[in-house]
């Protein structure tokens, strides 16, 4: 526990103990005169029973003191916090029609619901992803921004994974983040609180490679940083037209389940519209833990006043008077 003012404290605590000395001293002063005089105390306990309700009165001053301090309590709270980039992949495969409208479309509605469903202390940002990556929104508490990029994404060109994840990174450290040549991973420092969620068909072409893509996860897994994985499209597959060519594209869960297996990450598999309604609530954060102040002056004035009260409920039935 903690206060605010703990002056206040010291002050009201020596005028509660002011006040019990006082009540000790006049009981004694009373019980020698009734003594001279040769009175009767009136037996064993009536003397305490008359002094209840002056002790219950000091009680309550005490804990009045304890009030005005400005007392709290530190409560650990756990909420979602923290940055996330959605990767969205806009490479021509994503025109395919076997999720309705089009697996772009329906990725951006998902996305588009996700960013809904996130509170203001999330940062979110979006990176288009062809060869190379694209940012489209850096991450900020203005989700109108990151929909508003979402909104504007058409498909088009071809897709490298590992190229997603190293934008993406880059997106969440605010500087280029690359592979060296040999494939060592470069260290970007910790970044716990981020998460990537990549839309993708897991088609890696244009000179992606599974090596680049693994390297690129390697990078991500170093800095703590999860990568959630959304297979846009379904394993039977369909024919897209590229360029004027007639492609065949197919949904390639391996690599996206390899991803977000080797991240930390989880893998949603969206072959249906419906499934990729459901990503928002499918999709955990991680929880940050912070400690909060939980102010307890309330509920010490509350006890205080009950205090105050019985006491001088206590004293008027006994005396007959107030004070």
């Amino acid at each position: 526990m903690t206060f605010s003012n703990p002056a206040l404290l010291a002050v009201g605590l020596l005028v509660a103990v002011a006040l019990a000395w006082a009540a000790v001293a006049v009981a004694r002063r009373r019980a020698a005169a009734l003594a001279a005089a040769g009175v009767a105390a009136g037996g064993p306990g009536r003397g305490r029973g008359r002094q209840a309700g002056v002790w219950l009165s000091i009680a309550g001053v005490a804990v009045l003191a304890f009030a005005v301090a400005g007392p709290a309590a530190s409560v650990r709270v756990s909420h979602a916090s923290g940055t996330v980039i959605l990767a969205m992949d806009v490479s021509g495969s994503m025109a395919a029609t076997d999720v309705a409208p089009s697996r772009l479309a329906a990725s951006k509605q998902a996305a588009l619901s996700f960013i809904d469903a996130q509170p203001d202390n999330v940062n979110v940002g979006v990176v288009a992803f062809q060869q190379g990556g694209l940012e489209a929104a850096l991450p900020t508490a203005d989700h109108a921004i990151a929909a508003a990029a979402i909104r504007r994404l058409t498909s088009g060109g071809g897709t490298s994974l590992g190229d997603a994840i190293l934008a993406s990174l880059s997106a969440i450290t605010h500087r280029t983040v690359s592979v060296g040549r040999d494939g060592s991973a470069p260290v970007i420092g910790y970044w716990p609180s981020a998460t990537i969620v990549l839309f993708s068909d897991g088609q890696d072409v244009a000179g992606g490679t599974g090596d680049d893509t693994a390297s690129a996860a390697a990078v991500a897994q170093k800095a703590g940083v999860h990568v959630d994985t959304v297979g846009v499209g379904t394993a039977a597959g369909t024919t897209v037209v590229v360029d004027g060519y007639h492609l065949f594209t197919a949904l390639n869960e391996a690599t996206l389940k390899s991803i977000a297996g080797a991240t930390g990450g989880t893998y949603h598999p969206a072959q249906t519209a419906s499934q990729l309604n459901g990503i928002a609530s499918s999709i955990d954060l991680r929880l940050t833990v912070t400690h909060q102040p939980l102010p307890l002056a309330g509920a010490f004035i509350a006890l205080a006043l009950a205090l105050l009260a019985a006491g001088a409920v206590l004293t008027v039935a006994r005396t007959g008077r107030v004070v």
